[in-house]
């Protein structure tokens, strides 16, 4: 039995996921090709950012799902210098897109915690797994923070209870001494 591999995954008859991205890529006509793959794979597309200050403002304004980033852009802010902005300010997840995959480039990309590196050309088959990917280890790590933050609370709130069960039994004993003085002055 063989599959073809050719084809996407999904048609955007049945969408994968109701995931919107934010494609930011300088290249009108990859932009486009990059836009017309997301929506056969059945996600929502943002309107392409094409510089990064663009990219950092759509992503304030919008807050995408998931970002894909190319790296070398028009302007003085690069995609990378992009990323970081977006990563500390909004948490957004970002896949990298580029046709550069040399060491300096890799170097400065990690830094800035990627949730994936595509290298172009791309097929859709890898570009369906990476966001997929993406997506979940977003939902994963956001459930990870939610559960530490209960964690956090159950934990202040035991150390209240132990407080308050010692300032009790101390008040009990302050009690105690009060109630034999008090019956000692009764007699």
């Amino acid at each position: 039995m063989t599959t073809d591999t050719t084809q996407p995954p999904h048609t955007a008859a049945t969408p994968v996921s109701p995931a919107t991205i934010l494609i930011v890529e300088d290249e009108r006509i990859v932009a486009g090709d990059v836009r017309a793959r997301l929506r056969r794979l059945g996600y929502g597309v943002l309107d392409a950012a094409s510089t990064g200050d663009e990219a950092v403002h759509m992503a304030e304004t919008h807050r995408p799902d998931l970002i894909l980033m190319d790296i070398r852009l028009e302007g003085p802010v690069d995609g990378i210098q992009a990323a970081e902005v977006i990563r500390t300010r909004m948490g957004i997840p970002v896949v990298y897109l580029s046709a550069y995959a040399d060491r300096q480039t890799v170097e400065r990309a990690k830094v800035t915690e990627p949730f994936g590196y595509l290298l172009k050309p791309f097929e859709d088959s890898e570009l369906h797994s990476t966001i997929e990917v993406a997506l979940y280890k977003q939902k994963s790590e956001a459930q990870r923070r939610a559960l530490e933050a209960q964690l956090l609370q159950a934990q202040k709130m035991e150390s209240i209870g132990t407080l308050v069960v010692g300032l009790a039994h101390n008040l009990n004993n302050i009690l105690e001494i009060i109630m034999g003085y008090s019956s000692r002055l009764e007699r």
